[in-house]
């Protein structure tokens, strides 16, 4: 037996016998071990449903005291299966009014015992049956034997379940259900086919096409534009000389620090029928006022500031980790410049592309914010989901249908990426060294380029103006009389006796957002990057599946996983609605789709040989990958962490339904101030969270470092215009 199966044998029986069973909350302190609060003692006192989880407790004594290889490995995967079977049956049979299913009520009487919520121990105790299951499979010879690949791959499927299945089908059970609860199919077929989903009338006439429509549309305008603009992006930063580079890099990924609710806000001071530009095109060139900015156009731009850098955070690594020599060598056969881009550099950019117009895709039908700030009469999906949660005609089935056609949009994208993909290969970095140049681009390439990104850098500057200027003025559009009352509001600072004071009304907020944003920021590149990982260097039965699992969360309405939290974890097993704990796992599961397809896009890249010579020098899974794959990943782990980072800051949808007076985020405040008619402070504040997020950008940068893969740089790369004209 390996120390580390040791190890987590030791940590189940603490988790059972020493640590508290129940409650994540402050109630469930650690004095609670010593008046009796672990699972070991709480059965001997009375509560016994919890005493046969030390069954296979005991059964893991035995390979400990009597070593048999032989019989190790069925020991343990009989442990590890009988133990969380045993959590989890008592776990879900018995809740906080007694049993939990009629049948158990039927045959052992009403109201039967009660439980609160599953605690530490039972974390603890739980996660050990899993990693000694693990142990015992890599015994049994799963993924060749390696105990870390089996670990990996059983705790990942585990957090999925728990923390996105879980909840999702909690909420999503209920597009089946009529008013009462029953199985109702023929209602989730009227509601399914409903013709404001569905209709197609903008064809033939004035009026509106189906909901579902209008979403699928914005969907696909929003990723082909996304995705170019982080292309061009992208091809800027990494293969030209342009002078302004770094300042492009900035507002390329300027809109993703931003808070919600305030692009649209900037975009309506803007081009509003009293903004500033309407203003001027008015008084200077009679161009009447207009509420043009209110429908598709105003969403779809508002997207393409917000979703663009997602697209350049995963095509900047993808583009650098072509390789120069096949250019080289494509070139070396007399292939013009532009012939060279079109059929070798570009194809070997497929993976990024794809997994750029993916997440452009999704996170354009799952936006909320822009949506309703701007969506006037264009409806789309997510505020549709919204209102039908919220709103006055609450129906939580049609909420629940709603979604599962968003799910279904998302799917069809899915597999329509791995289509376009197929199994072709895309290793461009080996362990060969490669001292090749990058080539300049084609000339057109470039002019295009400068032509889409620059213009649009101009326009993301002027939007970030009219946020900067509306919190320093007293009423945006009205008066322009300069004054830091919104800023002192929020965040003033009193000196006492006692020291300082930290008295603005957003200071709760804003501590609770940053703690929580930082304890989910790097669990969430971990848990990402682990799971591309294992998704482009293991092969397993179910992977497609699992693969699509993880995308799950990111393709449902913030508002729907939400609510489906709330469902899911304020009642027995898993209780922790009101902590501090769920807005973490909300991020985490949220936001891990990014570091996925980016490490995914990244990985694909990096020839398998790689990790092979590590294995064959005798390295362990776990060395190999700390040690060549994770240096190699930089630029997936940076996209990773600021994309975390900045949306646990930024989010609002996701968590309007679960913060509490302890753990209020910044976002929630910002709506507040928004619907009050509070727009100065919302700017205000939003402003500091951008200079906050700006900084933490560059630390992250700083900390993680830049990707060498030995490769020589242009010298003659120096004019941002010095590109090789195609013949």
């Amino acid at each position: 037996m390996s120390r580390a199966t040791l190890g987590w044998i030791v940590l189940g029986w603490i988790g059972y016998a020493v640590l508290p069973w129940y409650g994540f909350d402050r109630a469930a302190s650690w004095t609670d071990a010593v008046v009796g609060g672990s699972g070991l003692v709480l059965g001997l006192r009375g509560a016994w449903w919890l005493l046969p989880a030390a069954v296979p407790l005991l059964m893991l004594l035995r390979p400990v005291v009597r070593s048999d290889p032989a019989s190790l490995s069925g020991w343990l995967t009989a442990s590890g299966i009988l133990g969380l079977g045993l959590v989890l049956l008592q776990g879900f049979s018995i809740g906080l009014d007694g049993w939990s299913f009629e049948v158990l009520r039927t045959l052992f009487g009403e109201p039967g015992p009660r439980q609160g919520g599953m605690g530490y121990g039972a974390a603890l105790t739980s996660t050990a049956f899993l990693i000694v299951l693990c142990h015992g499979l890599a015994a049994r010879g799963w993924c060749r034997g390696d105990a870390f690949v089996t670990s990996s791959i059983g705790v990942v499927i585990a957090l999925i379940v728990v923390f996105v299945f879980f909840p999702v089908t909690t909420i999503l059970a209920s597009a089946f259900a009529d008013d009462r609860g029953h199985f109702a199919p023929l209602v989730f077929l009227a509601k399914f086919t409903d013709r404001s989903i569905w209709g197609l009338d903008c064809l033939t006439s004035d009026l509106r096409c189906g909901v579902a429509w209008n979403t699928l549309f914005l969907g696909i305008l929003v990723a082909f534009g996304t995705t170019a603009l982080g292309l061009a992006f992208a091809l800027i930063a990494t293969r030209t000389g342009f002078r302004f580079k770094k300042i492009l890099r900035v507002m390329s990924v300027l809109p993703i620090i931003t808070p919600p609710f305030v692009i649209g806000l900037a975009l309506i001071l803007l081009f509003g029928r009293s903004g500033a530009l309407s203003a001027v095109l008015y008084e200077w060139f009679g161009i009447p006022r207009s509420r043009w900015i209110y429908g598709l156009p105003g969403v779809f731009i508002a997207q393409l500031l917000a979703f663009t850098p997602i697209a350049f955070l995963v095509l900047i690594g993808v583009v650098q980790g072509i390789s120069p020599t096949l250019e080289e060598a494509s070139q070396t056969l007399r292939a013009k410049s532009w012939t060279t881009f079109l059929t070798v550099t570009l194809p070997l950019m497929r993976p990024g592309l794809a997994n750029a117009f993916l997440l452009g895709f999704v996170e354009s039908l799952a936006d909320f914010g822009n949506p309703l700030v701007l969506g006037g009469n264009y409806e789309v999906l997510s505020t549709k989901i919204f209102f039908a949660v919220v709103g006055a005609q609450q129906d939580q089935g049609r909420a629940a249908v709603l979604s599962i056609i968003l799910l279904g949009f998302t799917l069809g994208a899915f597999w329509l990426q791995h289509a376009w993909l197929g199994k072709k290969v895309y290793t461009t970095v080996t362990g060969k060294g490669d001292a090749g140049i990058p080539l300049p681009l084609p000339r057109r390439v470039a002019l295009a380029s400068y032509f889409t990104a620059i213009p649009w850098a101009l326009f993301t500057l002027v939007i970030y103006a009219i946020i900067a200027v509306g919190g320093f003025v007293r009423s945006m559009g009205r008066d322009y009389t300069p004054t830091l009352d919104h800023f002192l509001t929020a965040f003033r600072i009193e000196r006492t006796d006692r020291g300082l004071y930290f008295s603005g009304s957003a200071w709760d907020s804003f501590f609770a957002t940053v703690k929580v944003a930082a304890l989910s920021a790097p669990l969430t590149a971990a848990i990402g990057l682990l799971t591309a990982y294992l998704l482009t260097r293991q092969r397993f039965s179910g992977q497609r599946a699992f693969e699509f699992g993880t995308l799950l969360s990111f393709a449902i309405p913030g508002t729907v996983v939400g609510v489906s939290y709330i469902l899911a974890f304020n009642v027995p097993p898993i209780e922790i609605t009101g902590t501090g704990f769920i807005l973490v796992m909300c991020f985490v599961f949220r936001n891990m789709p990014v570091g996925v397809r980016s490490g995914i896009a990244t990985l694909s890249q990096i020839d398998k040989s790689l990790d092979e010579a590590s294995l064959t020098l005798g390295a362990r899974s776990a060395t190999t990958m700390r040690r060549i794959v994770l240096p190699l990943l930089r630029p997936a782990i940076v996209a990773s962490l600021v994309y975390s980072f900045v949306r646990a800051m930024t989010a609002v949808s996701a968590v309007i339904f679960l913060v509490t007076a302890e753990y209020n985020m910044a976002t929630t405040y910002i709506v507040g101030r928004v619907e009050a008619g509070e727009f100065g402070l919302a700017i205000a504040y939003s402003t500091v969270l951008i200079v906050v997020m700006l900084l933490a950008i560059v630390a992250i940068q700083l900390a993680v470092g830049e990707r060498r893969l030995g490769r020589r740089t242009a010298g003659a790369n120096a004019a941002p215009l010095a590109v090789q004209a195609a013949p």
